[in-house]
């Protein structure tokens, strides 16, 4: 344990919203200063830092996507865009004194499981001079999140294209004036960038697309000076405000996810707004063939209306390869362009960092040997002693905010890391059994919902077990998680509380010890 005191007893990779969340929870709860946050950027905020596209902006209302315990009062917009987000992650870390804790420009290589010391081993490497270091944690905190890795087609031809390629995850802020741009990709990325860089002048959009979303009417709100102001000084009428937002969302679920009945409607409705408001020349190619749901849902931000300006096509007619000047279209056609922009999605199916725990087995192995991606509570993985996962397998809801699930999972992973912080256990494992038992009853629920009606990367390998999606309500993930079963776990007591600290029921037996000796006493000397 004097090891121990010299390095940092909990590790956190990653300073976006779930690392920051965690170091916030653990400062809030326990008053714990011994962590390390490891991030590979030169700032906070994660996607919100990363994620600078034209556009980029929050699909959940903002009271209900930032923390319950940071509210705040003087937000734009039911739905802000990027840099106002941005900016909120770096007021908290600010506020709660996280940035001496983070080590910035540092991507964390590998960590590997000491069962003999209890702890991970972890090498990192600094981004600019690649020099690599190690340290040792007892806790492991894997706050990646799921759009870690932008995810490059395979397209025959993309590296032999001569003009500028990027990913909407990685954008390049360059001049689009009077550029032939193609956009490959039609998901929510995509359907925020795509009517503002439209705008440009004398540029002319081709955008790729395979298969149609569902595209719900535009949700954004703009407060008003006196919504500001209740927030901040009407009592309970922020918290009023948030919980109402919860509400929708659970509802949404009931009504959308749970059932084919309340979904009908819903979909008519959508359809019908899908319908109304795009060009007619595009309609049949709109409008998805799956159930609602199946898919991401997408809120419009004014790319129905976009299809109508005369510099903006779309071609659902597939590409073939890409050349050095353009596309080849799967017709055969040659278009010639400027600019690629992808907006492609994400690599969800991999774990993006080598751990490896008792066994030597990786998290990707594990993931692999179990079909995909697999956790117990989606937050622990067997085999990993005291690694925990925000935004792991199955923690994904499709209709609420994905701070809120987090913030479980960071309850639920303080309740396990107490004990250890107080000296009393040095493991916690959840057990084979119990992670597979879990997961039964997961994909059972899911093997009647309506994510198995489509290909999509909800699913492992887009076709395979859903592996991103819980099914069920806000509530019931809230629900489950609400407290551990510690039958569920193996435990593994600390060589300090066994020299240092005597228990409840070890007093016990001392007392009654002590009371057996003096009745003997007692009996002798009469």
């Amino acid at each position: 344990m004097s090891q121990m005191k010299l390095c940092p007893r909990v590790v956190i990779i990653g300073a976006g919203v779930g690392g920051l969340s965690f170091a916030i929870a653990l400062k809030r709860r326990f008053e714990y200063q011994d962590f390390t946050i490891f991030e590979k950027t030169d700032a906070v905020g994660g996607t919100w830092h990363e994620h600078t596209y034209p556009g980029c902006s929050s699909d959940i209302p903002i009271p209900f996507y930032s923390l319950s315990t940071d509210q705040d009062p003087d937000w734009t917009a039911s739905h802000p865009f990027q840099p106002e987000i941005q900016n909120y992650w770096a007021r908290l870390s600010k506020k709660y004194s996280l940035t001496p804790h983070i080590k910035f420009g540092t991507v964390v290589v590998k960590a590997v499981w000491d069962s003999h010391a209890s702890c991970y081993h972890i090498t990192y490497e600094d981004v600019k001079t690649g020099k690599q270091s190690t340290t040792s944690a007892e806790i492991l905190v894997s706050a990646l999140g799921i759009l870690e890795i932008p995810k490059i087609p395979n397209i025959s031809g993309l590296s032999d294209f001569e003009g500028a390629v990027f990913h909407s995850a990685r954008w390049v802020d360059m001049n689009l004036d009077g550029k032939r741009v193609a956009v490959i990709g039609n998901g929510a990325s995509a359907t925020q960038f795509l009517p503002i860089i439209a705008n440009t002048p004398n540029i002319h959009i081709t955008q790729f697309c395979r298969t149609p979303n569902w595209v719900f009417p535009p949700v954004r709100m703009y407060y008003s000076d006196f919504h500001r102001f209740a927030c901040r000084y009407v009592p309970f009428y922020m918290r009023s405000v948030r919980f109402l937002y919860y509400l929708v969302s659970d509802l949404a679920y009931l009504a959308i996810f749970s059932n084919s009945v309340t979904r009908r409607p819903v979909q008519k409705f959508v359809e019908e707004y899908i319908s109304n408001s795009s060009p007619e020349e595009y309609r049949k190619y709109l409008i998805p063939k799956y159930d609602l749901g199946c898919r991401r849902v997408i809120f419009d931000t004014d790319y129905l209306s976009t299809l109508h300006r005369s510099n903006v096509h779309l071609n659902y007619g597939g590409i073939g390869s890409i050349v050095k000047d353009g596309i080849i279209t799967q017709e055969g056609e040659h278009l010639p362009f400027d600019v690629i922009i992808l907006a492609t999605g994400y690599c969800v199916d991999k774990y993006p960092l080598h751990i490896e725990g008792r066994s030597g087995q990786t998290i990707q192995e594990y993931y692999n040997s179990k079909g995909g991606p697999t956790a117990y509570m989606g937050t622990t993985v067997p085999g990993f002693p005291n690694l925990y996962i925000l935004g792991g397998p199955n923690t994904i809801t499709g209709h609420t905010s994905v701070i809120f699930t987090e913030e479980v999972q960071i309850n639920y992973s303080l309740e396990l890391i107490k004990p250890i912080l107080n000296g009393k256990l040095s493991v916690v494992d959840a057990k084979h059994e119990a992670t597979d038992r879990y997961n039964e009853v997961l994909q059972k629920r899911l093997s009647r919902s309506v994510f198995v009606g489509c290909s999509s990367w909800y699913r492992f390998n887009d076709g395979g077990k859903v592996n991103q999606m819980f099914p069920g309500s806000a509530a019931q993930f809230w629900w489950w998680l609400r407290r551990p079963n510690w039958a569920d776990f193996d435990v593994t007591i600390s060589n300090e509380d066994k020299t240092g600290r005597i228990g409840f029921t070890g007093k016990i037996w001392i007392w009654l010890g002590l009371a057996i000796v003096f009745a003997f006493l007692s009996v002798v000397r009469s």
